[in-house]
């Protein structure tokens, strides 16, 4: 099948899709013998040959990931401070992968990881409405009013959140553990819908994104997803954002 030559490019992971299109510009990338300079050529990698430098180019398969992201972990590919990075912890994988959206530093739970771009838009990008829920530990006990702002919206400098289900778990002294599902990604949005009621977040983890669960994964261990939870993420996008 057919698909934009920086798309083939960037899953074959030798460089973001961005990148690519540099590259080719440049004129650094043969297909067939032919260099081709023009952006959007669309070119079949299982029938073409396609050169980048002069190195064939080899197109791993896709892979899909769900890792336990334990705490003081970053979600980066890189990072200068040399701190640990979930990549750090999958072991004997051959294939690039990278996260699909972040989770904070400090906190832990769920992530899917994967080398295939479209897939990975389909979580994150706030058309599709991917559900993400996250256990709370919020500081103080709120009212009921309060909680009701989660199912109403709640102002952040970046716009008004869209609605958010919330329940209590687990009344402490002093602190309260919250279950609550988003259907957006924005940067540290739990904590800054919470910070912003009055409430700071102690403790996030992250259980579940759509139909998928952590089930039995510890801290720190992964598997791959199977063919009817590839196929199940993808239809509820699909049915969010009203595709056919």
């Amino acid at each position: 099948m057919k698909q934009r030559l920086q798309k083939v490019l960037s899953r074959a992971g030798i460089t973001s899709r961005r990148k690519a299109e540099k590259l080719i510009l440049a004129g650094q990338v043969k297909v067939d013998g032919k260099v081709i300079k023009e952006l959007g050529t669309k070119v079949d990698p299982e029938t073409q040959f396609i050169e980048v430098d002069g190195c064939p180019l080899e197109i791993p398969p896709l892979v899909y990931l769900m890792l336990y992201k334990p705490r003081n972990y970053l979600t980066t590919l890189s990072d200068p401070l040399g701190r640990p990075k979930v990549t750090d912890l999958l072991k004997n994988l051959s294939t690039r992968v990278f996260p699909v959206g972040r989770l904070d530093f400090d906190a832990e739970g769920l992530l899917l990881l994967t080398n295939d771009g479209e897939f990975a838009n389909l979580l994150i990008h706030p058309r599709y409405k991917v559900p993400k829920t996250y256990l709370v530990k919020i500081k103080g006990i709120p009212t009921h009013n309060v909680l009701k702002k989660f199912k109403e919206g709640i102002k952040l400098e970046d716009g008004k959140t869209l609605p958010a289900q919330v329940r209590v778990i687990r009344t402490l002294k002093n602190n309260t553990w919250l279950e609550l599902t988003i259907w957006e990604g924005r940067y540290r949005q739990v904590k800054r819908m919470c910070a912003a009621i009055g409430h700071p977040v102690f403790r996030l983890k992250r259980i579940r994104i759509g139909p998928l669960s952590l089930g039995h994964l510890r801290p720190g261990e992964y598997r791959f997803l199977t063919p009817k939870e590839i196929n199940s993420l993808k239809a509820m996008a699909s049915r969010q954002s009203g595709s056919p």
